[in-house]
């Protein structure tokens, strides 16, 4: 009989460490909100496909703060994503989530990085873009499936964006 209380006590006390995570996320999302403005909708003539490359959304984050995941309207959820360059902007399509639009005059850096919102990696695996959105400065992460791609993403954004 004891040991039928401590898994029931085991059991409550995982239950309540989930409820907390879910309050604590739903707390991020509402603060957040406020802060950072709707997520630009793909434009519909957005135009030729400059570069496109399949991969993984991994997360939106407030610039120069790896750890300061963006959660609100959906941001924060990791999928699989397509990552299409236009003449505008970037689409960033993902499956299951929103998709959005990073004009490309919004485009403050782009480079390789190692880590972003809880998810660290060697060798310069992910592409970050860092980009303006009202008065937020985000850093938006993507782990592609080709990393030989991440040049070309780099040189295009830098020379038409003014990206450093």
């Amino acid at each position: 009989m004891e040991r039928f209380w401590l898994v029931l006590a085991i059991f409550a006390f995982v239950l309540l460490c989930l409820w907390g995570m879910y309050l604590g996320w739903r707390r991020k999302s509402r603060s957040q909100s406020v802060q950072v403005p709707p997520f630009p909708a793909i434009p519909s003539g957005s135009g030729e496909v400059l570069l496109e490359s399949t991969g993984v959304y991994l997360a939106t984050t407030t610039a120069g703060n790896w750890q300061d995941r963006i959660v609100t309207r959906g941001a924060g959820l990791r999928t699989g994503a397509v990552w299409r360059l236009h003449d505008g902007g970037v689409a960033v399509e993902r499956g299951g989530a929103p998709d959005f639009w990073i004009p490309r005059d919004a485009v403050t850096g782009i480079r390789r990085d190692t880590k972003i919102a809880g998810k660290v990696m060697g060798t310069d695996a992910l592409l970050v873009i860092t980009w303006r959105l009202g008065g937020a400065d985000l850093d938006t992460g993507f782990r592609g499936d080709d990393l030989d791609d991440y040049p070309q993403w780099i040189e295009q954004l830098k020379i038409k964006g003014g990206a450093q």
